[in-house]
């Protein structure tokens, strides 16, 4: 569950949120619609930790996992499929604790460990199911290694989708 309890943003003069009360429940699904300069952006940069409400509270589960898609893609050398594989932060945490790991001659428990919470979150799977989603999506099996630059806006931003 999400909470606002009396929550106040403002940028600028402008107020954005004044007194805001919201509870959102586990398993509910929200839009959030408005004109340019309302706020949407503000609060989903609330609800992601990039800022700080000026008053009231924001209560959140500590183990709650939050996708965002972002409304612009810069271009960048990068590759399609490692742009989305980098939207798995923890994934991501993984696979460079455990390379940490093999290259320091960690204990073999830790890196055990480490394979062991890879595992639980399908991670060696991870790069098979980005496929699947760029394929969803409409892009070729050819597009997973050409750079996120390659791409038309409206192409990046369906990268944003699968990255989500």
């Amino acid at each position: 569950m999400i909470q606002l309890q009396n929550l106040s943003i403002q940028r600028g003069v402008q107020l954005l949120l004044d007194e805001a009360n919201l509870t959102l429940h586990s398993g509910w699904k929200v839009g959030i619609i408005g004109s340019n300069g309302v706020g949407k952006s503000t609060l989903f940069q609330l609800l992601l930790g990039k800022l700080h409400a000026d008053a009231g509270d924001l209560l959140m589960p500590s183990h709650l996992t939050l996708s965002h898609m972002a409304q612009e893609v810069v271009g960048s050398d990068q590759s399609a499929i490692d742009y989305l594989l980098d939207g798995d932060l923890r994934l991501r945490e993984l696979q460079t604790e455990l390379q940490q790991a093999e290259s320091h001659h960690e204990s073999a428990q830790r890196i055990g460990e480490l394979h062991a919470e890879l595992e639980s979150i399908d991670g060696y799977r991870a790069e098979a199911r980005a496929h699947q989603l760029l394929s969803g999506l409409g892009f070729k099996p050819t597009d997973a290694n050409r750079s996120v630059a390659s791409f038309s806006g409206g192409w990046r931003i369906r990268l944003n989708l699968a990255r989500a």
